[in-house]
């Protein structure tokens, strides 16, 4: 991946700020968002299920099947096989919605549920490309 300058003093989101003309050292995507490329995939987010962890319709989320999933954690799961990303509630047994309009999922003894992953970023884009 082509790297990028990084800004050391942030970019400001109000007025821009004369000092943050500077520039620090270069800045690898792939090395923040992936740490075990080899168990790395990349997956598009559809619908707004997830939206109030901040996860939007068309995000691209950044997959880790190498960490072991925890309670609390957001995953991409095949459910029966279907995939879906949820919130993952060991407590109780169950997927989780980001969003009020979506029941929680029951894990039922016996259903296929496989965790492809924990998600550990995701990209959202302003500009179609």
């Amino acid at each position: 991946m082509k790297l990028s300058p990084l800004y050391g003093s942030g970019v400001s989101c109000g007025f821009p700020s004369p000092a943050d003309d500077h520039k620090e050292a270069a800045l690898s995507l792939d090395q923040h968002l992936i740490t075990s490329p080899a168990a790395t995939f990349l997956a598009r987010a559809n619908g707004d299920s997830m939206q109030n962890l901040g996860i939007f319709d068309r995000d691209l989320l950044v997959v880790d099947r190498s960490l072991t999933p925890v309670h609390g954690d957001v995953v991409v799961v095949a459910l029966d096989g279907q995939l879906t990303c949820k919130v993952l509630d060991r407590q109780q047994g169950r997927l989780l919605s980001a969003n009020d309009k979506y029941a929680p999922i029951p894990i039922w003894e016996g259903q296929e549920l496989i965790v492809e992953g924990v998600v550990k970023a995701s990209v959202r884009y302003h500009r179609s490309c």
